[in-house]
């Protein structure tokens, strides 16, 4: 006969231990993780499963053109940004969360009637390139800037990484279905797939509302039905008068610069070694496999324990500094075994660290800061990087250069990515000790 007071015991320790492993305070604080984390793992796994698709839509575009597509990205994102202003001037956080989300939904799903009934034509191909790229950005942006609202403070740092692994979760998850299905369903089926989990990332954003009852997430922001042009670009004027934010800005600016010159360098190499389009969909797949194999074990166990052991700062610093060695290496061997596995190394320490902190940056700023400067931050600087970045690259090899003498020259841009990072971890510190000492002298209120 089962001993019911040793069964309760032994619950107590396993819930002992995991609150320990996980570094969580509360069940409360449990509940809220796992919806988040299984929230994020919708979202990313709903966007690998279309990577793959993505990528292979801009080499049928030709590589030599990818600059186009990433202009058109960057074009289609300010356009999304005042549109985006406005909702959170005129609308609560629960509402802007769930119109965003939907508008996604509906758009997935007529990308798959346009792929079933049109094919991968190369009008559709392009479209779909450059949506799915605004649309990465966009949702990403919007679940940080969720959770850097719902988990403030010290709560950040325990827990992000945790948050994180459900996201690469998701993003093991996706590539997978790509990479076992790929050639034996059509493309339009992939879509369904995606839908279907963008539509349970909305479901796991109503349990978070419901466990984290905040008046703040219901608020009106406006109760007169006049926005004003301010309102809407209120992101840019907080980033102009912020030299904390402009940090952030070109500490996203530098980080895409290098991303598109990695993504560029492996699309070229990709072209010429990869001839078939079923193989170079699956060589993205593998790498996705990869990339985030390595990045879920890190932020389940390791993100929390990096911000303590040796800071922000360093953190921000590290993987810079090792992709700035890659890129020297890449220099000296431009072959798709380097490339893939600078690409490895760049996209898992970004998972697995730069982005969980980069994201506590935000931490210590305000709702509208948030929001808005973050959104605009994360896709209209993010892709007009890209673009410039797209640019410079096509100029450079139409006058003769190759692919490892760009990425030399690269290299320098990386160190002071890192050094910007560096900086920008003591400044998050400074502020927050400030924002504590205001707490501990005038209450919780400030």
């Amino acid at each position: 006969m089962v001993n019911p007071y040793r069964v309760f015991i032994m619950k107590q320790s396993f819930d002992t231990l995991l609150y320990q492993l996980l570094k969580i305070s509360n069940p409360k604080e449990l509940k809220l993780v796992f919806w988040s984390a299984l929230y994020f793992f919708c979202l990313l796994c709903s966007y690998f499963i279309l990577r793959p698709l993505r990528d292979e839509m801009g080499i049928l575009n030709g590589a030599v053109n990818m600059q186009w597509l990433f202009t058109g990205t960057f074009v289609a994102m300010l356009c999304v940004v005042p549109v985006f202003g406005y909702l959170v001037s005129k609308h609560s956080t629960r509402n802007v969360l769930q119109y965003a989300y939907t508008f996604c939904i509906v758009n997935i799903l007529i990308f798959y009637l346009l792929f079933s009934w049109l094919g991968p034509s190369k009008e559709i191909a392009v479209a779909f390139f450059i949506w799915l790229s605004v649309f990465n950005l966009f949702v990403v942006s919007l679940f940080w800037s969720f959770m850097a609202d719902v988990f403030q403070g010290g709560s950040s740092k325990r827990l992000f990484g945790i948050i994180a692994s459900g996201g690469s979760l998701g993003a093991l998850t996706g590539p997978l279905i790509t990479n076992l299905m790929a050639g034996q369903l059509p493309i339009s089926v992939f879509l369904l797939i995606a839908a279907a989990f963008m539509a349970m990332a909305l479901f796991c954003i109503r349990i978070i509302l419901r466990l984290h009852p905040s008046r703040h997430f219901n608020k009106q922001n406006k109760s007169s039905m006049r926005v004003s042009v301010r309102d809407i670009f209120e992101g840019v004027h907080h980033i102009v008068r912020s030299n904390y934010l402009l940090g952030i800005v070109g500490f996203v600016f530098l980080y895409t610069a290098i991303s598109t010159v990695l993504y560029f360098e492996q699309a070229h190499i990709v072209e010429n070694e990869i001839l078939e389009s079923s193989a170079r969909i699956a060589y993205f797949s593998r790498l996705d496999l990869m990339v985030n194999t390595i990045a879920i074990s890190g932020q389940f166990l390791l993100t929390a324990r990096v911000v303590q052991l040796i800071g922000l700062s360093k953190m921000l610093f590290g993987v810079p500094v090792i992709i700035g060695i890659g890129l020297f290496y890449l220099g000296q061997q431009p072959s798709l075994m380097a490339i893939f596995i600078l690409m490895v190394l760049h996209r898992s320490g970004n998972f697995m660290l730069l982005r969980p902190g980069r994201e506590m940056l935000f931490t210590v700023t305000g709702t509208s800061q948030k929001y808005k400067a973050k959104n605009f931050i994360d896709t209209a600087i993010y892709r007009g990087g890209d673009a410039l970045v797209g640019w410079i690259f096509a100029g450079l090899t139409s006058m003769g250069w190759g692919l490892g003498i760009i990425a030399q020259w690269a290299a320098p841009f990386a160190f002071l990515w890192g050094l910007l990072g560096f900086r920008l971890g003591k400044s998050h510190q400074n502020i927050e000790k400030s924002i504590t000492l205001k707490k501990k002298l005038y209450g919780s209120n400030v």
